[in-house]
């Protein structure tokens, strides 16, 4: 419908538009070819075009958490009256503003006056403060006031004193001000436990401090990890978690989405968990979230704007895994860091962990991966030894579609393991027990992960770890970014004496079926009295 209506000069354009056809739609305008177009409020940044005439319809917006209508914020009306002006074109151009009459005075005023520009970072403060300790930029209290004072918010203070909340513009006033600002900042990074302040004034960074700085996530989210993170998480349990996050807040719910995420969450496996009221409610962008991620590991096909948000949050997912893994791994869990880190592989092929591994290759359908299993292929690895005239009858593939098989095949890790127990006659109770791990690609080809459903492109990493599944405890982990080769040494220590069982895993955060797992005992003596130490 939208193809019949751009041939008669009419575009439409809205979030769901690929961007390949949002780019022809808007050429089509500037050349002439099109007469009309409609945009959505939603692309009013992403529409680029320049017009003779711009309408805004309406300066209203519906905000799906809050079932009412809001006003657009005063940037976007200005961004989308920016866009008529054609300089090369036109010697003056049309802007029409549709609003309520109430609203006229404020938005003339609006058009005719300079709007200024404040500093928002106080409501950002505590991220900015929590990666600057971590980087030894600010070590205590009084760093923190001289670090705002090289700011834009600390010039906005003295010229808008009433935004800003300030009673005065002295100097007195201002040093308050920028003082009470960084103590409860500092308050509420303490209380998350990102980092802790000694003797009232210095300021030390801590483990979830470091994991929320490294991977770019709120305080807010790393403090909800650490407090929702248990020894018995599974991949249920973590999909909650993650969407849970602070970085979905702001995921959008428009008019009546609600009833389509109600629809899709009866379709998933794990159903989204019910408010305080016991009733779920279908409107929080936290829900929509844990829906749309379950709906992205099922492949079930979404409408066009669902799909754009999505890809939204499937950029921020793996982030939010790897923390998980390393809170975890802080903790010494040995199941949910594995849990977390197969969920980083679901998340990036799009599959549960039960289905069969080949649903990975591209084009292969429900029915060829049925195919491939009556016949007992059933890993890529089982796909890569058949001979090619026994693979193409059984994969009954175009030669295109083929060549993407191959291109897959080829990108497959095969790497190939092995490891040695430093000394092993010799450990000792209280004293690291050293694992040396070589690891060798059999592949020559490295490069970005073939993920044909995630929306990023992405480089493969993995996680070389020792545990015992016995006791549920991870004793030493280490992440690598794998070339041709690799070396490292992973150590822990042993508390008691005797022989103790432990599993070696090596796990990929990009495909599945690659991971491998490896087990070895070591025996551990007491630790020597202090009289025999010189022996």
């Amino acid at each position: 419908m939208l193809r019949e209506t751009l041939a008669a000069g009419v575009a439409y354009l809205h979030e769901g538009v690929s961007a390949a056809d949002r780019r022809a739609a808007q050429q089509l305008l500037e050349s002439g070819a099109a007469q009309l177009c409609v945009v959505a409020a939603e692309l009013a940044y992403a529409f680029a075009a320049h017009c003779h005439t711009v309408i805004v319809a309406d300066t209203c917006t519906y905000n799906g958490k809050l079932h009412c209508y809001e006003q657009y914020p005063v940037t976007t009306v200005l961004q989308m009256l920016g866009r008529a002006c054609r300089p090369l074109d036109d010697d003056s151009s049309v802007a029409v503003l549709m609003c309520a009459a109430h609203h006229k005075t404020f938005f003339t005023k609006l058009l005719n006056d300079c709007l200024p520009l404040e500093s928002h970072l106080d409501h950002r403060l505590h991220d900015h403060m929590n990666a600057e300790i971590v980087t030894k930029t600010i070590e205590n209290k009084q760093d923190a006031v001289d670090y705002l004072t090289w700011t834009f918010l600390y010039r906005r203070l003295t010229q808008n004193p009433n935004y800003y909340n300030l009673q005065g513009v002295t100097h007195r006033h201002l040093s308050d001000h920028l003082s009470e600002l960084v103590e409860t900042t500092l308050a509420d990074l303490e209380q998350s436990k990102c980092i802790a302040i000694e003797d009232e004034m210095d300021v030390q960074p801590l483990n979830l401090g470091m994991i929320a700085s490294y991977y770019y996530i709120n305080y807010t989210t790393i403090e909800l990890f650490s407090l929702s993170l248990t020894s018995k998480t599974k991949i249920r349990g973590l999909l909650e978690i993650i969407s849970s996050a602070a970085e979905y807040s702001d995921l959008c719910i428009r008019h009546r989405e609600e009833n389509i995420i109600k629809t899709l969450a009866a379709k998933v496996p794990h159903k989204p968990a019910p408010a305080a009221g016991g009733a779920v409610r279908y409107n929080e962008p936290h829900v929509k979230a844990h829906v749309l991620l379950q709906a992205h590991l099922s492949r079930a096909q979404l409408p066009a704007e669902l799909q754009a948000d999505t890809a939204l949050v499937l950029t921020k997912a793996i982030r939010l895994i790897q923390a998980c893994v390393d809170v975890v791994s802080s903790s010494g869990w040995l199941s949910p860091a594995v849990a977390a880190m197969e969920l980083a592989q679901m998340v990036t092929q799009a599959m549960w962990a039960k289905d069969s591994y080949l649903r990975q290759l591209p084009h292969f359908t429900p029915e060829l991966v049925q195919r491939c299993a009556d016949k007992g292929v059933e890993t890529v690895f089982d796909v890569m030894e058949l001979e090619d005239n026994a693979r193409a009858k059984l994969l009954q593939l175009q030669p295109q579609e083929m060549a993407d098989v191959a291109r897959f095949c080829n990108r497959y890790p095969n790497v190939e393991l092995s490891y040695e127990v430093q000394n092993p006659r010799r450990l000792r109770v209280g004293r690291p027990v050293v694992v040396e791990v070589s690891l060798e690609r059999e592949d020559d080809v490295v490069g970005p992960v073939i993920a044909p459903f995630f929306p990023q492109k992405r480089e493969e990493g993995w996680w070389v770890v020792i545990g015992e599944p016995k006791s549920n405890s991870l004793l030493s982990i280490k992440r690598v970014a794998l070339g041709r080769a690799a070396r490292l040494r992973l150590d822990f220590v042993v508390g008691a004496p005797g022989r103790h069982a432990y599993t070696l895993y090596f796990m990929s955060d990009a495909y599945l079926g690659a991971d491998q797992e490896y087990k070895f005992t070591v025996d551990v003596a007491d630790a020597p009295d202090d009289d025999s130490d010189s022996d």
